[in-house]
Parts: C-alpha cells; structure tokens; sequence
C-alpha cells in the first residue's frame, strides 16, 4: 500500500530510524514500518518532514533536478535592510556556488510552539521573521545564506513541501495524507500547487512595509 505521512519533526530529533548515540529519531514518533524521508531537516531545525514508502514520489521531492519548492519560517538575529533581502531574493554566493533565486517576504512572528531549549537572543538586538521559499536543497542551505547576508538564523521551521503544508501538526505527532498513484499525477498535483500558489501570493516582497 502506498503511504505518505507529514510529521512535524521536533528540534534536536535527527531524521532517521535509529542512531548510535542514542540521539532521538524518528523512531521516537513513528512506528510505521517501510517509510523513509523524502528529504532531510536538520538536526535543530523542526517542521514539516514528507515520508512515504513510493520511491518516485521521494525521488521527486528530495531531487534537486525536480525544482520542489520548500518554504521556511526563518527567525533571524537583527532586521535586514531591504538590500539583505534583495540579496537573498538574488542568490547568494556560498562555498559551494551561487544559490538559485529565492522568494522572500517578512512575516509577523508566527505563533508557536515553544522550543525545548530558548533562541540565542541578546537583550540588544531585535529579530525578525521571514518566510523563505526554495527551488533547491543544499545542506543547511538557509541557515548558509541568512549567515551570508549577515543575519544568523536562531529558529528554523520548515511550513511547506510543494504542495503539502505543516498546518495544525504540533511537533512530535503526524497524519496520513492521499499518496499520488503514479508520477503523472504527481505532476498534475505540483502544477496545480504552482497555478494556485501564483494566483494567491502577493509577489516577492524583499523590503519592509
């Protein structure tokens, strides 16, 4: 049977079934046998994370080739200017090259769930939230480039994967979602995601209102 479950993936849990350090897994939350992640979080980041057990369908989500678009709530250490924004709408230049373009807008602080252990926050210095979307997945890409433009993420939580959304998930807990049959209607669910994604955003916003 095909299967596809979005988890809400906790801060310091790592995104595999087991681990020799006794760090929390996966294994932790799920006990659903033959699903694997469709991409990976980081260690500290949370939010949404895609399993299935239909190779195509992780194929197309983690592949770099397959453009799946990946949006972020990034909490950053001070406010960027307008230019810092641009500049992430741009790409910037990492160690490993230019990143693609990006879209990028400021949100209000989002509310959620509190983080087992607080940001790193000095008493000087505000900080702001972003919504961040990305075409590709390098390793700890946006904490790379908000670091770039010099504004260090302090909370990362993944909100969206193409068309499948975190929503009400708390962490630690998961859903079952309809798997795509085949990878014809994959696409026609992507192109779908796309036009509506098109008419409901407001555009890339990379200065203050």
């Amino acid at each position: 049977m095909n299967r596809l479950i979005l988890f809400n993936k906790p801060y310091r849990v790592l995104c595999q079934f087991s681990d020799s350090s006794s760090r929390a897994t996966l294994a932790d939350f799920i006990s659903m046998a033959g699903i694997y992640p469709a991409g990976r979080l980081d260690y500290e980041s949370e939010g949404l994370l895609v399993l299935t057990n239909v190779g195509f369908l992780q194929h197309a989500i983690s592949h770099p080739r397959h453009k799946s678009p990946k949006t972020y709530w990034v909490q950053v250490e001070g406010i960027p200017k307008a230019g810092a924004l641009h500049q992430l709408a741009r790409g910037v230049w990492l160690k490993d090259g230019r990143t693609r373009p990006a879209e990028v807008r400021r949100i209000d602080p989002p509310a959620l769930w509190p983080r087992p252990r607080p940001i790193r926050q000095r008493q000087a210095i505000p900080t702001a939230w972003l919504a961040l979307t990305l075409m590709e997945g390098r390793n700890r890409q946006v904490r790379r480039m908000t670091a770039a433009i010099g504004h260090p993420t302090l909370r990362l939580i993944r909100q969206a994967v193409g068309p499948w959304q975190l929503g009400a998930l708390q962490p630690g807990t998961w859903r079952a979602v309809r798997c795509p049959r085949n990878p014809e209607e994959l696409a026609q669910l992507m192109t779908r995601h796309r036009q509506r994604s098109s008419l409901e955003a407001p555009g890339i916003t990379t200065g203050w209102s």
